[in-house]
């Protein structure tokens, strides 16, 4: 069997099946336990099963959502905001779990797209291996990229699980980051209404 990427059979991105759950067994021995006992037999399935979800992205066109939905809306110009789209993506350095939510704003200019599927753009990018910074910029680079707005602001706040059950292990940290694109990186006003939409005031210089 030869598969393709996203194939829910034996091959997914070339890899069999069979050997990512012995990789699980490695990685299970490694930590000092018995990949042979009961409660670990059905482990390594559970573990590969539960990548297929949490990395899904890796399967998936973001821009692909976009462009099958937009549509004209005439004479509306002014900004749009969706707030607080949860997300759970994972560090690329340490596989940890990153936890968050992403705001999204655009000024459009001749086109929309119904809210959800920002939603699932934020979904794509998030079920990959992840650095915060290069997700804010894909998201926000992805929109302008097919809707062709006038400006695109995108936020994320995320709480990285890598700095807080090890290393410097502190909690209660968020991280915040913002991809400013067009109009609001280049209008203060502009960036500034956008940052007020989402409960974040612009610093008074």
């Amino acid at each position: 069997m030869n598969g393709h990427d996203g194939d829910e059979g034996e091959f997914r991105h070339g890899v069999a099946r069979a050997d990512a759950e012995a990789a699980v067994r490695t990685l299970l021995r490694w930590a000092g336990d018995d990949p042979t006992r009961e409660g670990l037999l059905e482990t390594p399935k559970r573990v590969v099963d539960a990548y297929g979800d949490w990395f899904s992205g890796y399967r998936e066109d973001p821009e692909a959502y976009l462009r099958r939905t937009f549509e004209e809306v005439e004479g509306y110009d002014e900004m749009v905001v969706l707030r607080d789209i949860e997300y759970e993506s994972h560090c690329e350095h340490h596989m940890a779990p990153i936890i968050g939510r992403v705001h999204i704003g655009y000024l459009p200019d001749r086109w929309v797209v119904g809210i959800s599927k920002l939603a699932r753009v934020v979904d794509v990018y998030a079920r990959r291996f992840q650095v915060q910074e290069k997700m804010t910029a894909q998201i926000a680079q992805a929109i302008s990229d097919v809707l062709r707005p006038r400006g695109v602001g995108v936020v994320v706040e995320g709480a990285h699980e890598c700095m807080t059950t090890r290393g410097v292990h502190k909690r209660g940290v968020s991280m915040v980051t913002s991809t400013m694109l067009g109009s609001f990186r280049d209008d203060a006003r502009t960036r500034a209404e956008f940052l007020s939409y989402i409960g974040i005031h612009a610093p008074r210089r």
